[in-house]
């Protein structure tokens, strides 16, 4: 306990001052149920009342809505987006980088018969299962699965489908990463919000799928170096199976790096997400967000609390969340 206090007594003052917002972030978030409805309705008669005013400190927007209120319901959506999607970017990161760097382009083989039966399970999903209605359309894939792998066994009775063939895995993952960077993310979001009706779920899947390339190169690097250290290459020389391998040897090694650059991960999920919801393209527009904030501050030029709060809001967040790196990399 006394180490914790001392530790904590090295913070600087800009440390300690980003805690404290985030504490008060997360509060705010965890508890904005607690809050009148009645403050997020629509009210006309209060409409575009400036900061201070009795009963709305912060201000109401042009329908009559209280900005106080829209900034810890923000908060929530802020937070219910961006640490789930940080979460799985950065679990795809590190699943992927770790199991390129550790088979690499010719470790991980198969025999041809496998790789024959995935070809026609592929080519038979692209040619039908993508035409599946329903319930249909879950099932196709399992039966695919399933027709595949019998094939494969059926396959195996020929020698020459007993080869073993490469997965070029480290390939796989250099040219994932050179398409997802070929084309600008916020561009690919905006491209499949416009085609597909988005919810918070899928918001999340898309903003993880599409961010994970940073920690996946993170994790197969750190794994490349792992395995050239001594105790591992006497580790892999006991004859140890690959997954203790991993869960013992590599993952301890790879965790720290990756934890430290979570908080900017975090980060930059906040302002995608609030610049998604200022183009109004993602969550409902009903969704109370900083966001929707800020894209109604361009109606009323006049109501300058509409930009200021929510700026200050979002740059005091990612500002801490800055800091909170700092404090992990001690």
């Amino acid at each position: 306990m006394m180490s914790r206090l001392h530790w904590i007594k090295e913070w600087s003052w800009q440390q300690k001052l980003a805690v404290v917002w985030l504490s008060v972030l997360c509060f705010a978030a965890v508890f904005a149920d607690l809050l009148p409805e009645s403050l997020l309705m629509p009210s006309l008669r209060n409409s575009n009342l400036p900061p201070l005013t009795p009963g709305y400190w912060l201000g109401t927007d042009q329908l009559g809505h209280d900005v106080a209120a829209a900034l810890i319901y923000g908060a929530r959506t802020a937070l219910l987006v961006s640490l789930p999607a940080a979460g799985l970017a950065i679990g795809l990161g590190t699943g992927v980088g770790l199991l390129v760097g550790y088979w690499g382009n010719t470790q991980l083989r198969f025999a041809l018969a496998y790789w024959v039966a995935s070809s026609c399970a592929i080519v038979a999903f692209a040619l039908y299962g993508t035409r599946q209605p329903g319930t249909t359309a879950v099932w196709w894939p399992l039966f695919l699965t399933g027709a595949a792998v019998l094939l494969g066994k059926i396959l195996l009775r020929f020698p020459f489908m007993q080869r073993l063939v490469a997965v070029p895995l480290d390939w796989l993952m250099q040219a994932a990463i050179a398409l997802l960077a070929a084309i600008p993310r916020l561009l690919l979001i905006l491209t499949v919000a416009a085609a597909f009706e988005v919810t918070s779920v899928s918001l999340v899947l898309l903003l993880g799928c599409t961010s994970w390339t940073q920690s996946g190169r993170l994790v197969r690097a750190e794994v490349r170096r792992v395995q050239q250290l001594s105790y591992f290459e006497a580790a892999r020389a006991a004859g140890l199976p690959t997954w203790h391998l991993m869960r013992y040897h590599l993952l301890p090694n790879i965790l720290r790096p990756i934890m430290t650059t979570l908080p900017l991960s975090i980060a930059a999920f906040i302002v995608l997400e609030t610049t998604l919801s200022f183009l109004g393209v993602g969550l409902p527009a009903e969704t109370p967000s900083w966001g929707r904030l800020l894209a109604l501050s361009r109606f009323a030029s006049s109501s300058w609390w509409l930009f200021v709060f929510p700026i200050l809001c979002l740059l005091a967040t990612t500002l801490s969340l800055r800091q909170l790196l700092l404090i992990n990399k001690r």
